[in-house]
């Protein structure tokens, strides 16, 4: 017998049984995004590396340690797994001049590849939604997509998450600070460990993100950068607050939240759980002003977010939301007749807007059966012989008590079509 394949470490399969619960997350925030006027694009999944490089930042983990990376065997080019959306969507807007008659909402879905420690909700190969707004520099679109946000949760059924936001300034206050900070963790440089000491002189700001115990306190001690804030930058900061406050959003100001990446300024914001442990991120985002500019664009303000599908869909498990693919008749076919006319009945069946799973290959009555109870099917239909002479067929329901009935197939339409 020949040597079984295996998925490779960190990419799963995602089995039919699980589908019919994706299909309910991914078609809710479509729906979602759609209503506040958001249109899809579709990137490909192999980008330059140095896009990456230059958007999210080479002294970040994404780039330094997490990128599927390869050298094109043809001619040399750099290329990369997209670790991350932002990136390839702004690429896109910028090569395609899709601002060009003003601003523009963008969304997108698709898997994301970055080689990390595999983990329950952390994969290395994981599925996004993201969502872009180019052109858009008032507080009013940081604050739509936080309300995108909670509207998608609301109608999914999720109760046990919170939004946590911060400000991290613009780039000239962001530099200031990350002075102090590196004066301030100097002081205590006996306490840091071998992450922070790597972060230490090019990437302070990650260390607030640690979640190292013996840190804790030295890092709650650490200047706030929103302390720092110009008069400009605390505005719009209280703008997304006081829109918030005004569509009854409950928020959390965490000083210590500032993302994984480099092009983020202004308002940064995650939703989280506390259901899933320490993967508890579901969404997060932030603006990023400079991001379009810096790829090659022209001075284009911008603001997004990323949903974890994979974190949503464990989220909705825990929370016990379901959902079902289950067709709304299996067709029992018994004899040579009832099998020639089977597939002309299912096809008019569909034809009115029912779902059908017709048996094939056949077998026993009571054999057919056994498949119809295990399909999850609302009904079975039995056609033998006797239906067949008669131009009609037996209902029979499988998930709540009743008499079958034997009827015509216009009769059964005109009693059950979907409406």
């Amino acid at each position: 017998m020949a040597e079984k394949f295996q998925s490779i470490k960190g990419f799963y399969d995602i089995l039919p049984e699980h589908t019919a619960l994706w299909h309910k997350l991914e078609d809710t925030a479509r729906r979602v995004l759609a209503q506040y006027g958001y249109r899809n694009i579709r990137m490909p999944i192999v980008e330059p590396t140095d896009l990456f490089v230059r958007s999210v930042g080479e002294h970040t983990d994404i780039v330094e340690k997490e990128m599927y990376s390869w050298e094109d065997k043809l001619n040399g080019d750099a290329l990369t797994l997209r670790p991350e959306g932002t990136a390839g969507c702004v690429r896109a807007v910028v090569e395609h001049n899709l601002t060009y008659n003003g601003a523009v909402r963008l969304w997108y879905t698709g898997p994301m590849f970055r080689h990390e420690n595999v983990q329950k909700g952390r994969q290395r190969q994981f599925h996004q939604i993201g969502a872009e707004a180019f052109g858009f520099s008032g507080p009013d679109v940081d604050a739509e997509q936080i309300l995108l946000l909670a509207r998608l949760w609301r109608e999914l059924g999720l109760t046990d998450v919170e939004l946590q936001i911060n400000t991290i300034g613009d780039a000239a206050e962001r530099a200031e600070y990350r002075q102090s900070l590196i004066v301030h963790f100097e002081k205590h440089a006996d306490l840091l460990d071998e992450d922070a000491k790597r972060r230490l002189y090019t990437n302070p700001l990650r260390i607030l993100d640690s979640k190292n115990p013996r840190m804790q306190a030295i890092i709650e001690a650490a200047p706030r950068l929103i302390d720092a804030l110009g008069c400009e930058t605390r505005a719009h900061y209280e703008g997304v607050c006081q829109l918030l406050d005004d569509a009854g959003i409950a928020y959390k100001l965490n000083t210590r939240l500032v993302r994984g990446l480099d092009y983020y300024n202004r308002t940064v914001f995650e939703w989280v759980t506390t259901k899933l442990g320490s993967q508890g991120t579901i969404a997060g985002g932030g603006r990023y002003d400079t991001l379009v500019e810096r790829l090659g664009g022209e001075h284009t303000p911008s603001c997004g977010f990323g949903i974890g599908l994979e974190r949503v869909f464990l989220l909705m498990q825990e929370t016990g939301i379901s959902a079902s693919d289950a067709p709304d008749f299996y067709l029992v076919n018994v004899g040579e007749a009832a099998a020639r006319h089977a597939a002309r009945i299912a096809e008019n069946l569909r034809n009115a807007g029912f779902t059908i799973c017709v048996h094939a290959g056949g077998g026993s009555f009571k054999s057919q059966m056994k498949k119809a109870d295990r399909s999850g099917a609302h009904h079975a239909l039995i056609l033998g012989d006797d239906e067949v002479q008669a131009n009609e067929i037996t209902l029979k329901p499988m998930l709540e008590a009743g008499e079958q009935t034997r009827l015509s197939v216009d009769a059964l339409i005109a009693r059950l079509k979907p409406s």
